[in-house]
């Protein structure tokens, strides 16, 4: 049943200022179920085809309530399909939005006057969802697509990135290319894009989601807030407070919708953490900033949505206003929230949940960034004036720096039933805990004065790390970046605080005056994706096998053997659960000291410097142990998988083949399938009478023959179908598939591309 306030309620809200500073009779919203419970608060698409696309939701109306009366009045109804995001013209007369009319269909951008007049479709490409639309001051209009598929790299979820287009639909182009999700894109005062982004490098998947800014045309990405915060696990949905530097937004967990606590947020005050929040509501949730891990805004007894602040004083929002039984969901309805006297009045409740809430009014349009965007190959540029300045710096003395390394953290583009469980689902099996493969683009010298500038491939998305003298990693960055063609970016040092300015100096940084240094490769290789077995095995293989190889009379001992198991190989395994390697894996939030993991940290380290044993490696070959653990200790090359429906997406062997050999040997091979296992690797693929797990059945002759017989059934399958850590790889069908989908949207973003260049018009076929 649905319910409004009464008169006198409307007449409070119409007289306390709001309508005389906006000038505003009607609330558009959108009345429509919540969406259904998934993996992260970014899964509302339940795109067709993909995991959870059976979730979907349909029954939805674009309304306006009258908040003189308190009449309603439908727009756009919907009773199969879903309508959401909708964002107003600057002049209050049209209203842009996404809308999926049915199940078997995708999201698309279409506007519509506010009258209910005039509705025309923008987007129209099959296969894609577009959502988040947002109304530019130069005319364009940006939204979220998942037009270059990407997926979860913690999970198999679809993602979304950035792109804008012509008002009339024309010439769309990708403006964001982090690895995971940018959505809910509000505009701040200046003109500059702020959005929430999912990505993370070298750290939790639960608490990578924070605010960033972004110029229009696709330039000048930029940290705005959370980025660091492990609590909450999701800063989204933000928008700037009219007149003002505040920015409300909600704070929510990782694992739920994209609800939780109400804050207001002052960047004057802070980046990060608790500072910069200058109220929150419920106000309990402030106990929960930073604190505990990436779900605890769960915890809170109130739920907010799509804030939209009319002056510092006053917010509209979508609030839960009690737990629904029937629905088994909190029901959310629309409420004004008066920061001055406390209050938080009930407007509007609907047969359904009410969302996005915004006046139906006018607004002042910002300033518009002058498009700057270069569409041609040529490289981006950054610098650093001083690599010393900045936090998580201390203890690394001036000159300790030689050199600074450029890695991609490429996107995943397919996914697999089964997965490795590592710090999250890593579908398939990727690395012991991180999610990413990676790939060193070169090595650029640091100049005497810490200062370093160097050209990096336009789109990539890549991160940076300090190198000592030997090549091992001082520090690390732990986000990515990017810069498109003939772009220049820089920053005041590594890790600084992101409110300060540079100290003027009276001269230009050494490496400015030198000019861009150009990316090699690495040890002179073109770049290519990091392989353990490719760059990290043959080492083991030279100088180690003769001392660490299987031996059935000494279990302890540690086996860097290359033998493939139903994961990784033997060596990779064996290090990690023999403590020999210190990485980061999924790690925290928090900027890390400097030498804390990686080389720096690590016994093999140690072991390798020390010559052990009178093993001496090559220059060429301790580089590339150390560049193996300060990348993290990554393992395959590929996100793609020949074996997607077996353990780990990796394994040559079925379910019923890994249970028999279970139940012959007493090892629970399901129960190995993850990162805090203690056993080292018990299987070996090519050898596999050399195989740890036979020792128990090596007296029954019957048992020790199957159990034998499975391995090399798997070992034959290796060589047939090699996978992704092997030479000969093919992906398998399912992910050649994707990849060819992949392929051709990227030849429509290099037409649409062109067609900006030329001055033409094109549009979704």
């Amino acid at each position: 049943m649905k319910r409004t306030l009464s008169i006198w309620s409307l007449m409070l809200l119409a007289t306390s200022g709001v309508q005389a500073q906006e000038d505003f009779r009607e609330i558009l919203f959108v009345e429509r179920d919540q969406y259904a419970v998934d993996h992260h608060n970014t899964e509302t698409l339940f795109q067709l085809g993909e995991i959870n696309d059976e979730k979907f939701r349909g029954g939805s109306a674009l309304r306006a309530l009258d908040i003189a009366t308190g009449q309603v009045r439908t727009l756009l109804a919907s009773e199969q399909g879903v309508i959401r995001d909708p964002e107003l013209s600057f002049d209050g007369r049209k209203i842009i939005f996404s809308m999926r009319p049915q199940r078997e269909g995708w999201y698309h951008i279409y506007e519509i006057g506010t009258d209910g007049s005039g509705l025309r479709q923008l987007t129209s490409a099959a296969g894609v969802s577009d959502i988040d639309p947002l109304y530019l001051p130069d005319g364009g209009i940006v939204f979220t697509s998942t037009r270059e598929p990407k997926y979860c790299m913690c999970n198999r979820h679809i993602m979304g990135n950035l792109y804008r287009m012509e008002a009339d639909g024309a010439n769309i182009v990708q403006i964001g290319g982090s690895t995971l999700f940018e959505g809910h894109s509000s505009l701040l005062g200046d003109g500059r894009i702020l959005y929430d982004r999912w990505e993370y490098v070298d750290r939790n998947f639960g608490d990578a989601q924070g605010l960033w800014t972004v110029n229009p045309d696709g330039t000048k990405h930029a940290i705005y807030y959370g980025n660091n915060t492990a609590s909450p696990g999701g800063v989204i949905d933000a928008r700037q407070v009219p007149g003002s530097d505040l920015v409300a937004c909600i704070f929510g967990s990782c694992h739920d919708r994209p609800w939780g606590a109400l804050a207001l947020i002052d960047r004057k005050k802070g980046v990060d953490g608790a500072e910069p929040v200058v109220e929150i509501w419920p106000a309990e949730a402030r106990g929960l900033i930073g604190k505990g891990n990436y779900d605890q805004f769960m915890k809170i007894p109130v739920r907010y949505e799509d804030p939209c602040p009319l002056d510092e004083n006053t917010l509209l929002v979508s609030r839960s206003v009690r737990w629904d039984t029937t629905l088994n969901d909190y029901k959310m309805a629309l409420y004004r929230i008066d920061r001055q006297t406390g209050t938080e009045t009930l407007l509007y409740e609907g047969e359904k949940g009410i969302f996005d809430p915004m006046p139906i009014a006018p607004r002042r349009k910002p300033s518009a960034i002058p498009f700057a965007r270069d569409f041609s190959e040529k490289p981006g540029m950054f610098y650093v004036q001083d690599v010393y300045e900045g936090t998580n710096m201390t203890g690394v003395e001036r000159g300790a720096v030689k050199w600074l390394r450029v890695v991609e953290s490429p996107e995943k583009r397919t996914w697999t039933e089964q997965a490795w469980q590592g710090q999250g689902e890593h579908a398939p099996a990727m690395n012991w805990s991180s999610f990413e493969l990676k790939q060193i683009l070169g090595e650029v010298p640091v100049a005497e004065d810490g200062s370093a500038c160097f050209e990096v491939p336009a789109g990539k998305f890549v991160y940076f790390q300090l190198l000592d003298k030997d090549k091992k990693m001082i520090q690390s960055m732990r986000s990515g970046t990017m810069a498109m063609a003939g772009e220049v970016n820089g920053c005041i040092g590594c890790h600084e605080d992101r409110l300060s300015i540079p100290v003027p100096s009276g001269k230009m940084p050494l490496a400015l005056q030198r000019g861009p240094a150009e990316l090699t490769g690495w040890m002179g290789r073109e770049p290519r994706p990091f392989s353990y077995t490719r760059e990290v095995q043959p080492i083991f293989d030279r100088h180690c096998l003769k001392c660490h190889d299987f031996d059935a009379s000494d279990r302890e001992k540690l086996v860097l053997a290359g033998d493939r198991n139903p994961f990784f190989n033997a060596s990779y395994i064996n290090l990690y659960v023999g403590k020999k390697v210190t990485l980061i894996g999924a790690g925290p939030a928090a900027i890390q000291d400097p030498y804390s993991w990686g080389s720096h940290a690590s016994v093999l380290t140690k072991i390798i410097d020390g010559g052990h044993h009178g093993v001496e490696l090559s220059g060429e070959e301790r580089q590339t142990l150390y560049a193996w653990m300060d990348v993290n200790g990554v393992y395959y090359p590929a996100y793609e998988s020949a074996y997607g429906e077996n353990m780990a997406g990796r394994s040559p062997l079925t379910f019923a083949e890994i249970d028999s050999l279970s139940a012959l040997t007493g090892i629970d091979f399901r129960s190995l399938n993850s990162y805090w296992r203690g056993m080292q690797a018990q299987v070996a693929f090519e050898r596999p009478e050399l195989s740890p797990c036979l020792d128990a059945v090596r007296d029954d002759p019957a048992k020790y023959e199957r159990a034998v017989a499975i391995i090399a059934e798997g070992g034959r399958r290796l060589k047939e179908r090699p996978r992704a850590d092997m030479e000969g790889f093919v992906p398998s069908e399912r992910h050649r598939e994707m990849l060819r989908k992949y392929a051709a949207q990227l030849e429509e973003e290099i037409a649409n591309r062109r067609a900006v260049e030329t001055g033409g018009k094109r549009y979704d076929r």
